[in-house]
């Protein structure tokens, strides 16, 4: 009998080694049901995380503009003549009213000398004609060819008084004379350029904007201007004119902005780019577009929170800039948003968060460019 106890104590020896074993497996089990969606062991991941921060966007699409003056206008003579005297240095200002050009006005003065003598004898004629017309020793016929040659010397008492006015050129408005195309005792035309003038001070910058852009101009909407001459400099201005016609072949609006080019570096003819400023956030949340993750039609990022547990936030995306993106609802600002290691995270995750300084506000305001 012996040998068959020692063999049922064995046996019952076995099977406390058994429920042990299931013991244990079932408490692995239920920890690992515990820690679902948390990395192997329980540990915490390593990720690196920014500050969502709020700073000044802005929202921009690159065109191309030209420099135009203010007012521009090719001085000419409105009579023949020869120039007498040349009053203007080339490329210097001038100011409104002041003398140009000068022709000789000795013939004119003549003319006018003519002109007044022939204007007082019409005058003394229809006096006279007056008179004899109530005493009816003349005709009313002859009463109306008096008063037509009276008028007509007065009309051309003020012709010739005019041309001996346009004989002086005047400055229309302050601006800067161009080269000079005129010499004293030189017989000039009527067509002929005696100079240019420009006014620079401000300048008009001229650009066509895409037709789909038209629900977003508007005046007074600021643009930045570059070109080539000064590498780095950006100069600034703002939209006063709208073309209310679409060019039909481009497909495109002609806009004008005004720069007040007060240091006089951009000139007439100019060629740059110009950037026009769509929309302007002076307090947007931002944060790197690595940290965004996208599923489906839904756009979420993960947040570190104060014990160091991740968050999943849905939100929604606004002026994507270069390296960052706008939150425009989901975040306030001040969130630790994780930017790397987000593939190893779920929500609920222990973390181990090492901060990098990539969502950092600047005091000028990003900018966006629109396609």
């Amino acid at each position: 009998m012996k040998p068959i106890d020692d063999c049922r104590l064995m046996i019952a020896d076995w099977g406390k080694v058994v429920a042990v074993i299931a013991l244990a497996l079932v408490a692995v089990g239920c920890k690992g049901k515990a820690g679902a969606g948390g990395p192997p062991g329980g540990f915490a991941v390593n990720v690196r995380t920014v500050i969502a921060a709020r700073q000044p966007i802005e929202e921009r699409v690159s065109l191309v503009a030209t420099v135009a003056a203010n007012e521009s206008v090719d001085v000419k003579s409105e009579i023949e003549g020869t120039v007498a005297q040349v009053n203007f240095d080339e490329g210097q200002p001038v100011t409104e009213g002041q003398l140009l050009v000068k022709l000789d006005t000795r013939k004119l003065e003549a003319s006018v000398a003519n002109a007044e003598a022939s204007f007082d004898l019409a005058k003394t004629n229809r006096e006279r004609a007056e008179a004899m017309l109530e005493n009816r020793t003349i005709s009313r016929q002859e009463f109306d060819q008096s008063v037509a040659n009276f008028e007509s010397g007065r009309a051309m008492l003020d012709l010739v008084k005019q041309q001996l006015k346009d004989a002086s050129i005047h400055a229309p408005f302050s601006g800067i004379a161009g080269a000079r195309h005129v010499s004293p005792g030189q017989v000039i035309g009527k067509e002929m350029v005696l100079t240019t003038l420009v006014d620079v001070e401000p300048v008009k910058l001229e650009f066509r904007a895409p037709e789909r852009l038209i629900g977003e101009l508007r005046r007074g909407q600021t643009i930045a201007f570059r070109v080539a001459a000064y590498p780095g400099e950006e100069f600034h201005g703002e939209v006063f004119f709208i073309d209310p016609q679409v060019e039909i072949d481009t497909r495109t609006v002609l806009v004008k902005a005004l720069e007040p080019n007060a240091d006089g570096k951009l000139h007439p003819g100019m060629f740059g780019n110009l950037d026009l400023i769509l929309h302007v956030n002076p307090d947007a949340v931002v944060v790197p577009e690595s940290a965004v993750v996208s599923d489906g039609d839904h756009t979420y990022v993960f947040l570190a929170d104060a014990s160091n547990v991740t968050q999943q936030v849905e939100v929604q995306l606004g002026t994507r800039l270069a390296g960052l993106v706008e939150v425009t609802r989901g975040l306030q600002g001040g969130e630790t948003v994780i930017v790397e290691g987000i593939q190893k995270v779920q929500p609920g995750v222990p973390v181990v968060a090492q901060p990098v300084d990539a969502a950092k506000g600047t005091e000028a305001p990003a900018t966006a460019s629109a396609e």
